[in-house]
């Protein structure tokens, strides 16, 4: 029956104990790793690769080249333009633009000065290109390096993940990382994100001391049917979600802030 609290005070949760024995037809369950959670970890770690080579070419090429293109901007600003309205006040016009063609720069046209934009669109450049620090460059390559390094760890779990199984028996399950777990041990299940996450928490005792274990379905095809076996021959509390009175409650607090 459903427990609406402990020792007469307001749950928090709702929670039901259960008293179950085990089912009749109990054969072993094999449990392996999906192939979601593997497109998943693929594509995480394709994706921190691309950043990875994204972050890679601004700071080796990208950042420099748009350092260079600035520098020439304000070189053309404070020494190019001067140079042709102090060649034009001079008389020098005509020798200035030969000079000036001489040298693969513009010279305007008609006797007028010549301009960034037509310069930087001959050349294929950035119209506004950002004077980068060297510090902005340098960060490049430690964004670069985290996130080869990220999808590095992603590739290993990946491979770690490969031949891992989750085992469910007669009277007690293996988790993926070999502990055994008997069903008489467990004294607390935990659903409240297995309808949207597809993890259930369980509690137990091991030598005397409670520890945790997780049943995720997502990551391991058929490990809903080890839940059902473990809450078929489960003893304890079983807790599902948060009761609508504390909800309420939790709402008007947060409304009162």
């Amino acid at each position: 029956m459903r427990n609406p609290g402990l020792h007469g005070k307001p749950a928090a949760i709702d929670s039901i104990l259960m008293e179950s024995s085990p089912p009749a037809s109990a054969g072993p369950i094999i449990c392996r790793v999906t192939s979601w959670y593997f497109r998943r970890m693929g594509m995480l770690a394709g994706l921190l690769l691309v950043f990875g080579l994204v972050f890679l070419y601004d700071g080796v090429r990208g950042y420099p080249r748009s350092v260079e293109v600035a520098r020439k901007k304000e070189w053309f600003a404070a020494e190019f333009l001067p140079s042709f309205d102090t060649a034009k006040k001079e008389g020098r016009l005509e020798q200035w633009i030969a000079e000036a063609r001489g040298r693969g720069l513009p010279t305007g046209q008609e006797g007028e000065p010549p301009r960034w934009v037509s310069y930087a669109a001959q050349n294929g450049w950035e119209e506004e290109p950002k004077l980068y620090s060297q510090r902005e460059i340098d960060e490049q390559f430690w964004f670069a390096y985290g996130c080869m390094g990220a999808a590095l760890i992603a590739v290993v779990i990946l491979l770690r993940n490969r031949g891992k199984l989750l085992r469910g028996g007669s009277d007690h399950w293996v988790t993926p990382e070999g502990v055994k777990i008997s069903y008489s041990d467990v004294f607390r299940v935990d659903k409240r994100k297995w309808e949207h996450k597809g993890l259930a928490y369980v509690w137990h005792k091991s030598d005397g001391v409670e520890k945790r274990a997780v049943i995720d379905d997502l990551k391991f095809g058929g490990a809903d049917k080890v839940l059902e076996r473990l809450l078929g021959c489960f003893s304890g509390e079983l807790v599902e979600k948060i009761s609508e009175p504390a909800a309420d409650a939790a709402a008007t607090e947060e409304t009162g802030r």
